[in-house]
């Protein structure tokens, strides 16, 4: 599929796949800056998309990231409707108690995965359906 994209800052690269067949396009941050334990920040990736109707933009937090120094997400995955057409911005938080991170300009900082989304018709009942789960939610199956 096509996807338009606006380049906010020409100096960063363009967001791309790190290998064939993977579902998430690298993004960039557009500053350098330190997250405090525990701090939120609003970081700035120097581009907008224009994203088909029909599709959603979902922005979640490089695992690699994750696991070695704490960055997440704070609404991950982060959703970017179709009629959408800001800049792309992280609501990041440093999930290390200790640490602070250093993001630096240009660094990796996330994945933009852009998937189909279908419309519903709601449908009022006064009950549902059956189902063997029922309404068995967290925990029901052991753990």
């Amino acid at each position: 599929m096509r996807l338009e994209i606006k380049r906010l800052d020409p100096q960063l690269p363009l967001p791309a796949y790190a290998h064939a067949g993977d579902a998430g396009l690298d993004l960039f941050s557009a500053e350098s800056r330190a997250l405090q334990p525990f701090e939120r920040a609003l970081i700035k990736t120097g581009i907008a998309v224009a994203i088909p109707e029909g599709y959603a933009g979902f922005v979640q937090p490089r695992s690699g990231l994750a696991l070695k120094r704490g960055l997440t997400f704070v609404n991950t995955p982060g959703l970017i409707d179709s009629h959408y057409r800001g800049e792309i911005m992280l609501i990041a938080v440093n999930l290390d108690p200790l640490v602070p991170i250093e993001l630096v300009r240009g660094e990796k900082v996330a994945q933009l995965v852009i998937q189909r989304v279908e419309h519903v018709t709601l449908v009022e009942l006064d009950e549902l359906p059956m189902t063997t789960r029922g309404e068995g939610g967290f925990g029901s199956t052991g753990v």
